[in-house]
């Protein structure tokens, strides 16, 4: 049936003149001239084109103008196009042996009437068939070998027979956009090869981008301007960058890749059609799609992690969708979509470079002299690296655009500090060492925070809680990859160093309060000594360490079964040598205040920050009385 709209699209009948104003490049279809045989081959080929062509006239019959040629009867359909060929084929013949040939004209009004038609159809099939002809079916069949284009038929061959015995193993969705596509193929060859390509194609463009704006507009892609996006709330453009993520996967996968794949097998007979229909179907759609990532990447929204990590995402979409960028917009008329995608890399590139450098002043600039209570994790710690294990996940994004960037200076960090990771890749070497000196400045200014605690031994366990964390974070993430085993084992062992710093700083009076051999025989005013040095040692070291807190249960055992060992047995070996000799049991609860037991349970509860000390040692007090009475 003909559809609203049809007559404007349709061309006005004309005059055709083989003899001036060529129309189209030829095709394979319009071969050189050859001489007349006979004149009675002539009048055949016209009779019989002129009786099929007549017959489908909308002009002259009321049922040809409500009917489809090609949905009515295929195998007729073919015919018309073989008739038209051969029609096309007489006209050149007579053209080059007699211009003034008395069939000439009736040829000449034969074809247009038969382009007339033609041009009918097409918009018919390409019409009817929009869903079977959607750019999702496009870009599954074009991962299939499509149905050969039935263009060179003979009388007895049915192209009904043709094209289900080559579908018989696809669905019947595709059955039927095999058949449509087969069409639109040798409607658009014989057009082309009579001069009417520009008809074809004119109706072609307006069909099909349609379908291309409608697409794009359903994935929620608009046209934005940059003020406006500087006056959305971060939440609104947010939403829009996710949305965006969305539609630049089916853009590039179905949308445009399909669109492509149909344009190219429809005008496989020319190269400069397939490159002007698409162009002009797609441009327009493409430009604002790429266009997006270049706005939000100029906008004056302020940086922060999720501007980040949303520009990080909108670059990894662009390159990872290049190839197909490329090979779909390959056409030279196509290049302004290329260059809008890589205009927009180029800005996205620039603002996480700026954003990353950001990030590293940040960290330079933090100024806080709050102390952390128990030399536990500073929040700049957890902030820094949640952010560096997040930014590690794009490190082959981060690669290409930190290769084109010079180095960190490394002029205001002291040089023992800075460790360059080993690498024989010169792009991974980059971006490592980019880590390596991010995760460096956050150890930098921590070690000027630990120096505001006046306990010296909290700030070593304040500098063994934040690296420790570090350390973590990058055993747990991708992290690891780009620092490598030795900056760990290297860090780790600094953990360690700290750790034992703190231990010697904080526990060195309670170790140094028993003796070297608590084997030897001594005095019992000398046993009461000793007794009376561990009370005041440990007293004041439990005071002091009930607030400590560490954060990592590996780092915290280690801590307290390092300070146990030093303690607990040497301790348990001089209380059950001397106790009896301290005082009697009527006073051996005035010198020996902690039973081993005391001790190895004050130990075990050590780093939750949640000690009472003063209460620990009246209950330890207790037990020991209880225990000396019994």
């Amino acid at each position: 049936m003909p559809r609203k709209g049809m007559r404007s699209i349709c061309f006005s009948p004309k005059t055709i003149s083989f003899l001036s104003s060529p129309r189209s490049s030829p095709s394979r279809h319009a071969l050189p001239p050859t001489p007349l045989r006979t004149e009675a081959m002539v009048e055949q080929i016209v009779e019989k084109a002129s009786s099929l062509i007549m017959k489908w006239n909308p002009e002259t019959s009321a049922y040809a103008n409500v009917t489809s040629l090609f949905y009515e009867n295929r195998r007729e359909a073919m015919q018309f196009i073989k008739c038209v060929n051969d029609l096309q084929k007489v006209m050149h013949s007579i053209v080059s042996e007699d211009s003034t040939h008395y069939r000439l004209v009736q040829a000449q009004n034969l074809m247009q009437i038969a382009m007339k038609r033609l041009q009918k159809e097409f918009y018919q099939i390409l019409s009817m068939n929009r869903a079977h002809l959607d750019p999702e079916s496009m870009s599954t069949r074009s991962s299939r070998t499509s149905i050969s284009s039935i263009s060179d038929f003979e009388d007895d061959v049915s192209p009904d027979d043709d094209v289900r015995a080559a579908s018989d193993s696809i669905s019947e969705v595709e059955q039927v956009s095999s058949i449509a596509m087969a069409d639109l193929k040798a409607i658009a060859e014989c057009m082309n090869a009579a001069g009417y390509a520009k008809e074809c194609v004119n109706v072609y463009k307006v069909v099909r981008k349609s379908i291309i704006d409608e697409g794009i507009y359903r994935l929620g892609v608009e046209r934005i301007s940059s003020s406006r996006i500087n006056k959305m709330d971060w939440q609104a453009l947010d939403m829009k960058i996710n949305n965006w993520l969305e539609a630049v996967k089916v853009a590039m996968k179905t949308l445009f890749f399909g669109e492509r794949f149909l344009c190219d097998h429809v005008f496989a007979v020319s190269e400069s059609i397939r490159e002007s229909c698409f162009s002009e179907i797609s441009n327009e759609a493409a430009t604002l799609l790429f266009g997006f990532p270049e706005l939000v990447a100029k906008s004056k929204k302020p940086s922060s992690p999720e501007k980040m990590f949303r520009a990080l995402g909108m670059y990894t979409a662009i390159s990872e969708n290049w190839v197909e960028i490329e090979s779909s917009f390959s056409f030279e008329s196509t290049s302004p979509v290329r260059t809008q995608a890589l205009s927009s890399l180029i800005k996205l590139s620039e603002s996480i470079y700026t954003m990353l450098s950001g990030f590293e002043s940040s960290i330079q600039k933090h100024s806080s002299k709050a102390l952390v209570p128990g030399g536990g994790v500073h929040s700049l710690t957890s902030n820094a690296m949640d952010y560096l294990s997040l930014l590690a996940d794009y490190s082959n994004v981060l690669t290409d655009i930190i290769s084109d960037w010079p180095p960190p200076e490394k002029s205001s960090l002291p040089e023992s500090y800075f460790d360059r990771p080993d690498s024989d890749d010169p792009p991974a070497a980059a971006i490592s060492t980019r880590f390596a000196w991010l995760v460096l400045v956050l150890l930098c200014k921590l070690d000027g925070k630990a120096k505001y605690y006046k306990d010296v031994s909290l700030s070593y366990l304040f500098l063994a809680n934040n690296l420790q964390h570090v350390v973590f974070k990058v055993r747990t993430s991708n992290l690891q990859y780009l620092l490598g085993e030795d900056w760990i084992a290297k860090h780790e062992d600094k953990v360690g160093q700290f750790a034992a710093s703190y231990e010697r700083l904080a526990w060195n009076k309670v170790f140094s309060s028993l003796p070297e051999n608590v084997t030897a025989e001594i005095s019992p005013e000398e046993a009461r000594e000793t007794f009376k040095r561990f009370n005041i040692s440990f007293d004041e070291a439990s005071r002091k360490q009930s607030v400590c807190v560490v954060a990592d249960p590996k780092l915290r055992d280690e801590i307290k079964v390092s300070i146990g060992r030093k303690i607990t047995p040497v301790y348990r070996e001089f209380y059950e040598k001397h106790r009896g000799s301290a005082g009697g049991q009527s006073r051996a609860g005035v010198f020996v205040r902690y039973a081993p037991e005391d001790v190895e349970n004050y130990l075990s509860n050590l780093f939750y920050g949640t000690i009472d000390s003063g209460s620990s040692a009246t209950t330890s007090t207790t037990s020991s009385r209880q225990r000396h009475r019994a």
